[in-house]
């Protein structure tokens, strides 16, 4: 049976694996691919502790609805990143993080 430490030890892994692709990756895609895994990882933990909870339905239900506000989030985060990075590439003809410092006004 599948219990909450399962989940917890997949959120973890799956957020060092975002974690270790924020803070490796020079390339901006690869930089909001790894921000995706981590708000993902989040994710997990809250709809696995709203499951694991023995509160109220209505309680229960918090994590999801927290979880579904993340993801709007994350969607909203990936709608301005791409912007930048398409703005990145006009400028400079490349999207690497560290070139970044060229979009300064």
């Amino acid at each position: 049976m599948v219990g909450l430490t399962h989940y917890l030890v997949l959120a973890f892994l799956l957020f060092l694996v975002g974690l270790y692709g924020v803070l490796t990756r020079r390339n901006a895609i690869g930089v909001l691919m790894g921000l995706e895994l981590m708000f993902n990882a989040v994710n997990i933990n809250l709809v696995a502790f709203s499951r694991s909870s023995n509160f109220s339905p209505a309680s229960q239900a918090a994590g999801q609805v927290f979880a579904v506000f993340i993801l709007a989030v994350a969607a909203a985060e990936a709608a301005v990143g791409l912007a930048i990075v398409v703005c990145l590439y006009r400028n400079s003809g490349s999207i690497q993080v560290d070139e970044a410092d060229k979009l300064k006004g």
